[in-house]
C-alpha cells in the first residue's frame, strides 16, 4: 500500500494552521497580554521555535489570527449583501452588520480591543485599502442609478468606514455592549439615509 507523503508546503500551512487555531483560541479567552506562547505551542504539538520560524513572534502570531478573523468577516458581509432586493439595501445591511459584529466576544476582544492596543490604527491595517475600496465602488455604483446625493465617493467611504469602526469600537468596550449597540446601529442607520436623494425610498 503506497503511503501518501505531504509535501513542504502542505507541512508548512499544517503548522501555521496549528498555530493560529491555538493562539485564535488563548486570545479569545484570555487576551493578548495575558496570552503564553507556551501553552499555544504546547496545545498545538509544536515548539516555540516553529513560532518563531513561522510567524518571527507572538505579535506576528497575533496579526495573523487578525487577519483570518477578518477575512472570516469579510466572506459574512458579502453573504449579507448579496442576499438584499437593492444594491442600496445591501449597503446598508453590510455596513450594520459589521457594527453589529462587535457584539461577538471573539471579535469584540481580539480585532476591536486588543488589536489596536497591538497593531495600532485599524485605518492602517492592511485590508483598510480593500474596505475603502470596496465602499467607494458600492457608492460610485449608487450615484450612478441616482440612489444617492452627489457626493465624493471615496470622502464619502473614509467617513463611512471611520464612523463604522468608532461604532464598533465604542460597543467593543461598553460596559453594556448590547444597549450601546442598539443605539449605535440607530445612528448609523439615520447617518447612511441622510446620504439618499429627496424622496428616495430608502428600502
Amino acid at each position: 500500500m503506497k503511503i501518501a507523503h505531504k509535501s513542504r508546503s502542505e507541512m508548512i500551512a499544517e503548522t501555521r494552521g496549528k498555530l493560529i487555531a491555538a493562539a485564535r483560541r488563548a486570545f479569545a479567552t484570555v487576551g493578548y497580554a495575558n496570552a503564553s506562547m507556551d501553552d499555544f505551542t504546547a496545545e498545538a504539538g509544536l515548539t516555540r521555535g516553529a513560532l518563531y520560524h513561522h510567524f518571527g513572534d507572538k505579535k506576528g502570531l497575533f496579526e495573523a489570527v487578525v487577519a483570518q478573523i477578518d477575512r472570516e468577516m469579510s466572506l459574512r458581509l458579502n453573504a449579507i449583501s448579496a442576499k438584499a432586493r437593492t444594491r442600496w439595501q445591501g449597503f446598508v445591511d453590510e455596513n450594520i452588520a459589521y457594527v453589529e459584529m462587535a457584539l461577538e466576544p471573539e471579535i469584540q476582544r481580539i480585532v476591536l480591543r486588543d488589536g489596536p492596543a497591538v497593531l495600532g490604527d485599524p485605518a492602517q491595517w492592511p485590508n483598510a485599502n480593500a474596505c475603502i475600496l470596496s465602499i467607494t465602488s458600492n457608492l460610485v455604483a449608487l450615484k450612478e442609478e441616482g440612489v444617492i446625493r452627489d457626493i465624493d465617493p471615496e470622502a464619502m467611504a473614509r467617513l463611512i468606514s471611520g464612523a463604522s469602526l468608532y461604532a464598533a469600537q465604542w460597543i467593543a468596550i461598553s460596559e453594556d455592549p448590547g444597549a450601546t449597540s442598539t443605539k449605535a446601529v440607530k445612528a448609523f442607520r439615520t447617518l447612511m439615509e441622510g446620504l439618499l436623494v429627496d424622496n428616495k425610498s430608502a428600502a
